[in-house]
């Protein structure tokens, strides 16, 4: 970190704006984002909007000088990575930190605006307190380790000092699934203040909990698998089946079967297929192979 009054050189203008493709994305954006947040434009040469906002864009990580990075992802000749990221229009900006979209929004801002939203993930990726991130980090260890009783306690009493990050809101709801408590999961996710309800820790948090209330009445595995090998096309069964599957643990199982539900047919139930894969995708973290793999699966599908 810079000493007060210090001056920071800036970095050459390839080192912090670049263009993004399938082949480099996972390097450029989810693997760099460990240590340096990322903001992703999504653009096409034909589109308007985004001739004024990539360049506002870009003065404005030129200014940050290394405190964040741009990546440019051209949509008609990365079709893959625009629907892995469900881009409906352009242009569209995600920013991503250690791996995870953070925030974003879709279409033109004003300059003021530009500015605000690259401080804001330059300060989102920083901490609002290092020793908050410390703690936040020390809980996600408690919860993986199976501690979710410690970690419950640690992520509420981060709240108490920072009531709006978001990263100890999705941690308190999470740890009260792992308690198999979802009635306070459910509490404690009705508690994210508004402005958080986006972002992507709660919106992870979300989809775990939506996925643990179909735990709930998830069928057994065995009669589930049965109907599936009986009639293949039982495309409610095997919807069931890819529910109980994830219940039980085995996320990668789910995908295939729903993946296999939207081959067969992409539109049954109102594309519940798709719905539910995104769900277990952001359940998820963005890294996951099961996601991964899954996206690109899903994609070529789509974009056959």
């Amino acid at each position: 970190m810079l000493e007060l009054g210090a001056t920071q050189k800036a970095a050459p203008a390839g080192d912090l704006i670049k263009d993004v493709s399938e082949a480099n994305f996972m390097a450029e954006v989810v693997e760099k984002s460990q240590t340096v947040p990322v903001i992703v434009d999504f653009w096409a040469p034909w589109c308007g909007p985004c001739k004024q906002l990539g360049p506002a864009l870009e003065a404005e990580v030129m200014a940050a000088k290394g405190a964040v990075v741009m990546a440019k992802v051209n949509v008609d000749e990365n079709q893959g990575i625009a629907g892995q990221l469900r881009v409906q229009s352009i242009p569209t900006v995600y920013a991503f930190w250690q791996g995870q979209p953070i925030d974003g929004f879709q279409g033109a801002l004003p300059g003021s605006e530009v500015k605000a939203f690259v401080a804001k993930v330059i300060e989102a990726s920083g901490g609002a307190d290092n020793g908050l991130a410390d703690a936040v980090e020390a809980a996600e260890a408690m919860l993986t380790e199976g501690a979710a009783e410690d970690a419950a306690e640690t992520f509420a009493a981060i709240l108490d000092e920072d009531p709006e990050l978001a990263e100890a809101h999705s941690g308190l709801i999470r740890a009260c699934i792992a308690l198999d408590d979802l009635d306070g999961a459910g509490a404690a996710l009705a508690a994210v203040p508004a402005k958080l309800t986006d972002t992507a820790p709660i919106e992870a948090a979300r989809a775990q909990l939506d996925l643990a209330k179909q735990a709930q009445s998830a069928g057994p595995l065995d009669d589930l698998k049965a109907k599936v090998d009986v009639n293949a096309d039982d495309h409610q069964a095997r919807f069931d089946y890819a529910q109980a599957l994830y219940a039980a643990g085995d996320a990668a199982g789910a995908v295939d079967q729903l993946l296999d539900l939207f081959r067969r047919d992409r539109e049954w139930n109102d594309g519940a297929a798709k719905t539910q894969l995104f769900t277990i995708f952001d359940a998820l973290k963005p890294n996951d192979p099961v996601v991964q793999s899954g996206r690109r699966r899903l994609s070529s599908m789509i974009f056959a």
